[in-house]
């Protein structure tokens, strides 16, 4: 997918990592550590909906940064549902292969170029393109300022981000309205039901499990919907009469048909990914036009994908920082471990059958 032109440098000041002596002055232009001379990533060579058909692990030598970039050696990296469709070459903005695979990663600078001013070695970034790699090389610009490499930390780059910013952003959210999260155990849906909740709203979540159930409530869930054992348009048809306000929507499906009816009047589904269809491809329905539905309630779908809203970034990231330092907002993240590269690929399958409670990490630095 093209990479977009953003600048995060701003977060530095944003965030006053400053004052809590995280950059500190001294700006080394070479790294301490002994670097190897290749390492490994995960890349696709082919487009195939088999996932391990599609992708190759290669040894590729580690060079270093250039005069405006960072080396990186990555500490996690975040799975998600698009993964598996970038592989197949079905996702929004397709790339010819051969590509490396993955999103949101977070690790250590090792290295920096001459210009570089705003990092060091031995600093902590988040990168919303870091991929499935032991290293990867950004332009400092393109770096954002985390407290740390965490596994929690990697859970805002796509994740956090995309709640946040399809709720407010996209959906409008406001308070005192009831929204419906579907997948609302992941990674991206818990942080969609926790700031949901956070801005004072009612909030009901779907999942797969009485487990799940349970994680929702403990994060404020109002109404858990375990469809496996409750047929959602009749919990939502018996318990909201009146309808939801806010759908924010990612398994697509027969989940988005129930979504759709369920909207209130002036509703707003936000769309922002169907994973539901994801391996198998898009699914052909012979239905009337949903326009039928929407203009009978004056409601809304609407599509959400973050590479539209890169230059936000930088109001989002402090705040969602800020959130977890607080103790409001739970960083999800799965219990089950996944290391290196050939670990990258267990985990998206573990995603995949749906498994997973939080968001899955695989973690780099072992």
């Amino acid at each position: 997918m093209a990479s977009p032109v953003y600048d995060f440098s701003s977060i530095l000041i944003k965030t006053g990592y400053n004052q809590r002596k995280i950059f500190p002055a001294d700006k080394k232009k070479v790294s301490a550590v002994t670097l190897p001379k290749t390492y490994q990533k995960l890349t696709v060579v082919k487009s195939s909906n088999s996932l391990r058909e599609a992708v190759e692990i290669q040894e590729v030598p580690l060079t270093p940064p250039g005069a405006d970039e960072i080396l990186v050696k990555t500490h996690y990296t975040g799975v998600n549902a698009a993964d598996y469709l970038i592989a197949a070459g079905r996702y929004l903005s397709p790339t010819p292969p051969p590509f490396d695979l993955g999103s949101e990663a977070t690790g250590e600078v090792v290295a920096v170029g001459a210009n570089v001013t705003e990092f060091k070695p031995g600093d902590a970034v988040l990168a919303i393109l870091g991929g499935y790699r032991d290293y990867f090389t950004l332009s400092a610009r393109r770096a954002i300022p985390v407290p740390a490499a965490t596994p929690e930390m990697v859970t805002i780059g796509v994740s956090g981000l995309t709640a946040a910013m399809a709720l407010e952003k996209t959906g409008e959210m406001t308070q005192g309205e009831t929204v419906l999260v579907t997948a609302a155990a992941g990674g991206t849906g818990s942080f969609a039901v926790q700031l949901a909740k956070l801005a004072g709203n009612h909030v009901i979540g779907t999942c797969g499990s009485a487990d799940k159930a349970d994680f929702l409530r403990s994060i404020g869930c109002d109404r858990p919907i375990n469809y496996r054992e409750e047929k959602v348009s009749d919990v939502l048809k018996a318990e909201y009469p009146n309808g939801v306000n806010i759908v924010f929507e990612c398994v697509g499906g027969s989940m988005f048909d129930t979504c759709v009816n369920a909207l209130a009047v002036m509703g707003r589904l936000v769309m922002i990914g169907a994973i539901s269809e994801y391996e198998t491809g898009p699914e052909i329905v012979a239905k009337p036009r949903i326009y039928y539905k929407l203009l009978s309630k004056s409601a809304s779908i609407r599509g959400f994908w973050l590479m539209h809203y890169f230059r936000q970034i930088g109001d989002y990231v402090p705040r969602l920082i800020q959130l977890m330092d607080d103790g409001k907002l739970l960083a999800a993240v799965d219990s089950q471990s996944f290391i290196g590269v050939t670990g990258a690929l267990d985990a998206i399958e573990y995603m995949y059958q749906g498994k997973n409670t939080g968001k899955v990490v695989v973690k780099f630095d072992a």
